[in-house]
């Protein structure tokens, strides 16, 4: 006879992911000939739900490496974005979510996509993704097969031993010793 069992386990309750271009400028105090290298560097960020949103706050450092006075000095301007941005998400409806954890994840790390130069300006865009994840309780059915013995199957499985036992030849090395004296 079969039955369904209910098993408690954390699973994924819901899921999301979201691209972000976010566009900035940053005025220097030098007018720009060049824009050498643009980082992205020190991406930190947490998540929280609020209603059926997640809504992701985070940092990070933009350093831009530019040339001035036509191309003979350099100076690296440094600023600090912070941000928060909402992600929807899909989840199930017979689930609580009062409980869920929340894992957020870089799928793609912010970096520069577009740098130019406005006289005095810098305008940079960064483009990053971010996965989210919700894990919490949640029930498993199961079909369980009261009819298997298991007892049968630890006794088969021990007999096969024995009679492999009984088949192996103990003095097998010593013969092989004896035989290289020779």
């Amino acid at each position: 006879m079969s039955s369904y069992k209910e098993i408690v386990t954390k699973a994924v309750l819901g899921k999301g992911k979201k691209l972000f271009k976010n566009k900035h400028f940053i005025e220097v105090s030098n007018t720009p000939s060049n824009v050498l290298g643009c980082w992205v560097i020190n991406h930190n960020f947490t998540g929280t739900k609020e209603d059926n949103t997640i809504v992701v706050s985070g940092s990070y450092d933009v350093n831009i490496w530019y040339s001035y006075d036509n191309d003979t000095k350099t100076d690296v301007v440094k600023e600090t974005f912070h941000y928060k941005e909402n992600v929807s998400i899909r989840e199930k409806d017979d689930v609580d979510y009062h409980d869920a954890s929340i894992i957020v994840r870089s799928l793609k790390d912010p970096a520069c996509s577009n740098v130019s130069i406005d006289g005095n300006k810098i305008n940079y865009e960064v483009e990053e993704e971010l996965g989210i994840e919700l894990i919490g309780d949640t029930k498993v059915k199961i079909l369980v097969d009261d009819n298997m013995d298991d007892w049968e199957e630890i006794i088969d499985t021990n007999e096969a031993m024995d009679e492999i036992e009984s088949q192996v030849n103990e003095d097998y090395l010593e013969k092989k010793e004896e035989g290289k004296q020779e």
